[in-house]
């Protein structure tokens, strides 16, 4: 089947019980024994549910994984992929990552003496044997957040690979519908499912795919004993939106086109970061290794003043964290998303603007990043 069929149907047969075509919402924490020990498959909810066993059979199938696991997060997600190793251990991460991901790692975990060497995409793209070494875990996201730079997913899966290393890809900003990570190599790909896939900002929860039985089998002994699992109402809401990830993604990308044209012609615009342009450095590596080039889309004007002060201006942008819903959203990310690193050495430019370009009418779009920035301060 192809992805969109899949995407509807997979995991989601009409329930046998009541012939319902929508995949039921089990809401129960326990589930009756017809003897001790002997059950359907289901005894206690954090263990498993049927609605989650639903969601995570569809979106294993959309990443081409064998195994599959739904949690409550993406940094509950992240949280069970560290506790597959152990303190001492090293990680190498791209230094282009996720606020909330370098915060764990910063502040959680490397106090307790797990080890972390952070590279650049373009490194890690270009030499990964080379950074690689004796690490156990490499973590990449592809494109990054917020800089939306593309890491060579082949050629630091097969580096890893040769060094013995586990290779994790959060693929949040490209969704299955994009690029699937486990095709190119990787151990683990792991989603933000509040994001794209969820697709209406109305749910919280991650995802973590793999074809490896001895990874599978650990994460899910994790699910059950860390408990960073979805209820299933949230479970249905995610597999909701899966069902349209596809013609969302199709009108994502469009209107982040339309977008970046805007943007990449206007003078109070120095520079626009989005892999579908013929000279971002990761240009080449996206067209290999994804469908099409995403819906986020960064861009720098002249200062801190003028990024806060721009964001502010809109209307049918709004002003607020996350991303991957249908609405368009506009944030600051050394001030929201990513002040986590904002001290760091991986601070996200003061004078950065992030957009998650929603599926409204592209002219809409347009002309509301016109009248903000037709409002900025006149330039000296």
């Amino acid at each position: 089947m192809q992805f969109e069929t899949r995407a509807i149907h997979v995991g989601q047969e009409p329930d046998p019980a009541t012939g319902a075509v929508t995949t039921p919402i089990y809401q129960t924490s326990t589930f009756a024994q017809e003897a001790v020990g002997v059950h359907k498959g289901y005894d206690y909810a954090r263990v498993a549910n049927p609605t989650r066993t639903a969601l995570e059979e569809c979106l294993a199938s959309l990443e081409n994984a064998e195994h599959g696991h739904a949690f409550s997060s993406g940094l509950g997600a992240t949280t069970s992929i560290m506790h597959l190793l152990d303190p001492g251990d090293r990680v190498v991460c791209v230094n282009d990552v996720y606020g909330g991901t370098f915060r764990m790692f910063s502040q959680v975990y490397e106090p307790k003496g797990y080890r972390f060497d952070y590279v650049t995409p373009d490194e890690l793209s270009s030499d990964p044997a080379a950074h690689v070494g004796d690490a156990r875990l490499v973590w990449i996201e592809t494109p990054t957040n917020p800089l939306l730079n593309v890491v060579d997913i082949a050629a630091v899966a097969a580096a890893a690979r040769a060094a013995g290393a586990l290779l994790v890809v959060d693929s949040t900003f490209a969704t299955p519908y994009l690029q699937n990570p486990l095709d190119l190599g990787a151990d683990i790909v792991l989603h933000s499912t509040t994001k794209y896939l969820g697709g209406h900002s109305d749910v919280v929860g991650g995802f973590a795919g793999t074809n490896d039985p001895t990874i599978a089998d650990r994460l899910r002994f994790l699910q059950k004993s860390l408990g960073a699992v979805p209820g299933p109402f949230d479970a249905w809401l995610v597999l909701r939106g899966v069902k349209t990830l596809a013609v969302r993604m199709e009108r994502h990308c469009a209107n982040a086109r339309r977008v970046v044209e805007f943007l990449a012609g206007h003078d109070r615009v120095t520079r626009v970061l989005w892999p579908g342009l013929p000279e971002h450095p990761g240009h080449e590596i996206a067209a290999r290794q994804m469908r099409d080039f995403g819906g986020m889309v960064s861009f720098l004007v002249d200062s801190e003043e003028e990024a806060v002060s721009l964001v502010a201006r809109t209307s049918v942008w709004t002003l607020a964290e996350s991303l991957g819903g249908v609405e368009s959203l506009i944030e600051h990310p050394a001030r929201m998303t990513h002040a986590a690193t904002a001290t760091g050495p991986f601070a996200a430019p003061t004078n950065l603007v992030r957009l998650s370009v929603g599926i409204e009418s592209a002219d809409d779009l347009v002309g509301d990043l016109a009248q903000a920035l037709a409002a900025a301060p006149a330039r000296v």
